[in-house]
């Protein structure tokens, strides 16, 4: 059985254009001492890995990115409200200081008190005099209020700015490591001669041709679909069979992984998470052993790949650059859960 990294004449393809343009910064190997295609294809499905693994990461971290931009854009939205507000209570209680001054000539005590006093600190002092007026305590308390939640949320503002600039820098490094470590591959698949390249993809095509008649075979009985839901997401996951891999896409016309998941069972009415790390936990696990049409099996200790069970024990799955969405045996990568969303 070829494990889910093996190679497709495009990404084989990619690979020569990649290798000719000097594009990939580490040599492909050559001569006598050149790796035999299947250790080619093992290193490859690695880097495939552990390409994946940066990428959901960095598809995590995009997410998390426009959640914050978002609650970032409240903030301001409120901040600018509150300092509005406590520019218009300071400005009522200048205009009494100033129609003090017009009524009689002088500035009464209590008045001068506040011109003299941060708003802040005024009630304190002005209480310890026995000076409080009572709508004038009510004002400089509502002052008081306005500025101390202007300074807590310009303090979250400038927090989540900072929080938004990690991210930044998390998500360019980890798309540069997609790109080096598919780069890499590619490099290997570029060392391999036509002729092997041709021959994995024949194996391939035939192990792909193999599940998908093994999954649309009719399940035995009560080993459908669990429910109404399950049967439309695995409808739109049939339905998605042929399409490109593409790095972070959700569909229509081109999927990752966990955006395959995320496109088909919106189609049966589910909002999933977005990245497979978050869709491991979307659900209520079963075992493998009872594993219905529909349900999400997540891949790797780590949960970075996940796909559909299709049934027969067959998937349906998204499975790296250059592929595309195809059937294949459940077995085929190591097992980490089965959710049932």
């Amino acid at each position: 059985m070829l494990s889910r990294a093996a190679v497709t004449v495009a990404a084989a393809t990619a690979a020569v254009l990649t290798a000719q343009s000097g594009a990939e910064a580490q040599p492909a190997p050559s001569g006598p001492g050149s790796n035999t295609p299947d250790e080619v294809r093992h290193q490859v499905d690695a880097l495939y890995s552990q390409a994946e693994t940066a990428g959901q990461r960095a598809v995590g971290a995009q997410e998390r990115q426009a959640e914050l931009l978002h609650r970032a854009s409240l903030l301001e939205q409120r901040l600018a409200e509150e300092q509005q507000r406590a520019n218009d209570v300071a400005g009522q209680l200048g205009a009494m200081a100033q129609s003090e001054y017009q009524q009689g000539g002088t500035v009464d005590p209590v008045v001068q008190l506040l011109l003299s006093a941060h708003p802040s600190d005024y009630l304190e002092r002005a209480a310890g005099l026995g000076q409080v007026d009572s709508d004038l305590a009510f004002r400089l308390a509502e002052l008081r209020g306005d500025e101390q939640r202007v300074r807590r949320d310009r303090a979250a503002v400038s927090e989540q700015l900072a929080e938004l600039e990690r991210l930044r820098r998390s998500i360019a490094a980890d798309k540069s490591d997609v790109q080096r470590r598919l780069g890499h591959a590619q490099a290997l698949l570029g060392s391999l001669t036509a002729d092997q390249r041709a021959g994995l993809q024949q194996a391939e095509d035939a192990a792909a041709q193999a599940a998908a008649q093994a999954a649309e075979q009719p399940p035995a009985a009560g080993l459908g679909p669990a429910d109404g839901r399950a049967a439309a997401a695995l409808a739109a996951a049939r339905a998605a069979v042929g399409l490109p891999y593409v790095y972070g896409a959700t569909g229509p016309g081109a999927f990752d992984c966990s955006g395959l998941m995320y496109w088909a069972w919106r189609h049966g009415g589910v909002s999933l998470p977005r990245t497979s790390q978050e869709q491991a936990f979307a659900g209520r696990r079963v075992p493998l052993s009872e594993a219905r049409p529909g349900d999400i099996v997540v891949y790797y200790r780590d949960m970075h790949h996940v796909g559909m069970y299709a049934g027969n024990g067959m998937i349906i799955h998204a499975p790296y650059p250059g592929a595309r969405v195809r059937y294949e045996s459940v077995g085929d990568m190591p097992v980490a859960m089965v959710v049932r969303p």
